[in-house]
């Protein structure tokens, strides 16, 4: 590159408000296989003994799944980290909250998480003027499409700085 030359630079973010549009539905990748050891250390770090986790030859005996579950925060919180590098990553301010949560079918060991995130509502923060809400609807799907988690999340995004 010569001396008189430019180099371009590209630093990876996420969005600002003003870049979010209501409808917009983003498919985040790469998907996120999940295996033993996170949902075992997911579970102990956060100190939730259920059995369904950690005891394979209770959840190997016990119907309908037969098998141990990943735990559904665990699967709640890879769901949101998968839309973080191309909604949220530098340019969030905090979570303002989470709803309608729902897990209608379980993961298990070795299955791949793949989510998808559609803007359902956003507006200028009324007091914080350099800031806006924008309102997320988070959609977590198996190898197989099955959706096995749903969010709605609530968040505080920068504006575009002047």
């Amino acid at each position: 590159m010569s001396e008189s030359s430019e180099e371009k630079v590209v630093v990876q973010r996420g969005l600002w408000f003003e870049e979010f549009e209501i409808g917009v539905r983003y498919v985040h990748a790469p998907g996120r296989t999940i295996t033993e050891a996170d949902n075992v250390l997911f579970t102990t770090l956060t100190m939730n003994t259920q059995a369904l986790h950690l005891d394979a030859a209770f959840s190997d005996a016990l119907p309908p799944f037969n098998q141990r579950l990943v735990n559904s925060m665990f699967t709640l919180s890879t769901l949101v980290g998968l839309s973080v590098t191309q909604l949220t990553q530098g340019t969030i301010v905090g979570n303002l909250g989470f709803s309608d949560i729902a897990f209608p079918k379980p993961l298990f060991h070795g299955d791949t998480m793949y989510a998808e995130t559609v803007v359902t509502d956003k507006r200028e923060s009324k007091s914080r003027p350099g800031e806006g809400i924008v309102t997320f609807a988070h959609t977590a799907r198996n190898q197989h499409g099955d959706i096995v988690a749903t969010a709605s999340r609530k968040t505080m995004v920068r504006k575009k700085p002047t």
